[in-house]
């Protein structure tokens, strides 16, 4: 059982209290022995004695140390003085007063009335010094080229296959790295070795992380596990020990699994122009661990494994064949990965009977393993919240709104006027998304503000994993977006509000992306005007368009009248539909919210609507 931090942090603070303590009590002692103690003459001495003003006297081979019976009138207590009389012994019995001997310490006394007091001091700001240091980060001098992998061995890591779901072709390529390392002398028998270095590549979320701890679970040998910023500090060098370190570590183990998190935080592209000192270093650090992968010997059993989600940026002399010789795709799970993912999450919880996890997973396209498990744990706080026994399909509903939609904000108040416009505004999404073929269809229609600015939200959830889209579906999604502006220009005769703002935003991108990557304007003609872009698995940067003047014009109008027919679909369709918007609003102002099983309008519709003539400025 771990320990709880803050009673650590409350110990190592009683324990700094305590050592100062020490301190200014040896401190303190040392300056009343000092202050106390006065060193008078012999003679004086010996008339103290003959007047009887000596309580008791220590004698030593060359010094007399004693106590006056009273203080002195300048505070002293004690005192000290040269022997130099040898009949003083019966002197001093001659006046009853006792004699005791000490052996003289001589030089040795000296150095430990003085060297030790100084050594305690001198410890105690050594290791406050260390403290103070391992807390910044920066460790002792002595283990700052030490590697700080943490090693787990196959009790430790508790993780198997059966752990991981909704990555099967990641799983199959990984086999081989688990059958190596039982059964090494297989692979051999042919001439075959296994590949030096694999290397996770895929979105956040997905398992990277997860499924290289299941192998080494499933294999049982030692695994080092590190995160790639881990290795460069703020001292030149520091780096590409650590490297060293790592892998020297890693032989004496084998057979072994490496397991670098974040690599693009190590392995960086370099930069031919980049001379600079923090750059010298990452790149000294990237060096070593490409001397180190070159160095290895495929049969000594010790494996690489490493993980990013920015493959784009990493060194190309990384991964070429003979470092990482083999690149896994662990990507979003489909339909089916998800239902497994589920399957494996819910043994930690309730679940009421007849809860249809399929469903779930098909509400939850594109979700990864880390938003599925997040997911869970947030339907189960929903059945919590609500005092329930077990976790219903309803409280993953709620889940799934909370992590699409954000957080209801029942705080935020609306005068009557905002929520009725609200109101249309939705409902004018809704109505055209249900009668459009191709869109993702309607699951709840709400005003009630959530997340960062939204005062209402149409949910839309897909049924099925799409992989292609048409040029119709895409000037389908174009007129649900354009739903809440035509509402609002129909009802309230072209007066319309801010609301739409993220609309345009959406509607846009999409138009831009169907005419200058796709190819799908006649006029503009079937060709790119983006740049090549990179595989990257996290938001991707915006694609500057490179044209010439002509042709950018000629792009602005593709997308203006790509904008404008789906405003003017929309808007068709409403007016067909006036009476369902009419009973829509005034049942999602009554409600505040609505679901398609509450109002039939909102079902998908069989066929499409046709779409109506815009024309063209010129």
């Amino acid at each position: 059982m771990e320990s709880d931090p803050n009673t650590r942090k409350q110990a190592i603070a009683v324990g700094y209290i305590f050592l100062a303590g020490v301190g200014m009590l040896l401190l303190q002692w040392l300056l009343t022995t000092y202050n106390t103690v006065e060193t008078i003459p012999y003679s004086q001495f010996e008339q103290l004695v003959e007047q009887g003003k000596i309580a008791e006297v220590s004698v030593s081979q060359d010094t007399i140390q004693g106590k006056f019976k009273d203080k002195q009138s300048d505070g002293k207590t004690a005192f000290v003085t040269a022997r130099v009389d040898p009949p003083l012994a019966e002197k001093l019995a001659a006046k009853g007063i006792t004699v005791t001997g000490v052996p003289s310490g001589g030089v040795i006394q000296t150095l430990l009335s003085w060297v030790v007091p100084a050594l305690m001091f001198y410890l105690i700001w050594v290791f406050l010094g260390r403290k103070v240091m391992d807390r910044q980060g920066f460790g002792g001098l002595m283990s700052i080229g030490k590697s700080r992998a943490k090693v787990y061995v196959e009790t430790d890591t508790k993780v198997t296959f059966a752990d991981v779901a909704g990555v099967d072709e990641a799983k199959f390529e990984l086999q081989e790295v688990v059958q190596f390392l039982k059964d090494p002398k297989s692979y051999g028998r042919l001439g075959a070795h296994v590949p030096k270095g694999i290397l996770l590549v895929g979105p956040p979320g997905t398992g990277k992380t997860l499924l290289a701890r299941a192998v080494a679970g499933e294999a049982g040998v030692a695994f080092f596990s590190i995160s790639g910023s881990e290795f460069v500090e703020m001292f030149v060098g520091v780096g590409a020990a650590r490297v060293r370190d790592l892998f020297e570590q890693a032989r004496k183990a084998a057979p072994c699994i490496i397991f670098i998190d974040e690599l693009d935080a190590l392995g960086r592209s370099r930069s031919a122009g980049a001379q600079l000192g923090g750059y010298d270093e990452k790149e000294q650090t990237l060096n070593q661990l490409l001397a180190e992968l070159d160095g290895f010997d495929p049969s000594s059993g010790v494996i690489l494994l490493a993980a990013t989600n920015r493959p784009e940026i990493l060194d190309p002399a990384l991964l070429r064949a003979g470092r990482f010789d083999r690149q896994v795709l662990v990507d979003r799970p489909d339909r089916s990965g998800r239902l497994a993912i589920l399957k494996v999450h819910i043994r930690k919880i309730t679940i009421a009977d007849g809860v249809d996890l399929d469903k779930v997973a098909a509400l939850t396209a594109g979700f990864t393993g880390a938003d599925l498990a997040n997911l869970i744990n947030e339907a189960a706080i929903a059945a919590t919240r609500r005092k329930g026994h077990d976790v219903t399909f309803e409280d993953f509903t709620v889940a799934i709104e909370r992590i699409v939609a954000g957080i209801e904000k029942k705080s935020r108040v609306l005068s009557p006027a905002e929520r009725r416009r609200v109101a249309y505004h939705e409902m004018g999404h809704a109505l055209v998304a249900a009668n459009l073929v191709g869109v993702d269809p309607v699951q709840k229609v709400s005003i009630i503000p959530r997340g960062v600015g939204a005062l209402g939200y149409t949910m839309q959830r897909p049924t099925e994993d799409r992989f292609l889209l048409s040029i119709s579906e895409l000037k389908n999604r174009i007129a649900v977006l354009m739903g809440g502006r035509a509402s609002e220009q129909l009802i309230f005769d072209g007066d319309v509000s801010t609301g739409a703002a993220d609309d345009l935003q959406r509607a846009t991108e999409i138009a831009i992306e169907m005419v200058t990557k796709y190819g799908m304007d006649a006029k503009v003609g079937q060709r790119t005007y983006a740049p090549r872009p990179q595989v990257s698995f996290l938001q991707p940067q915006d694609q500057i368009v490179s044209a010439a003047e002509d042709t950018g014009r000629e792009i602005d109008l593709a997308v203006r009248d790509l904008i404008a027919e789906g405003g003017a679909r929309a808007r068709a369709i409403l007016d067909g539909h006036r009476e369902d918007l009419e009973r829509g609003v005034a049942l999602l102002i009554a409600k505040e919210t609505l679901t398609a099983e509450e109002f039939a309008p909102l079902r998908p519709a069989a066929a499409p609507v046709p779409a109506p003539h815009v024309a063209v400025p010129g």
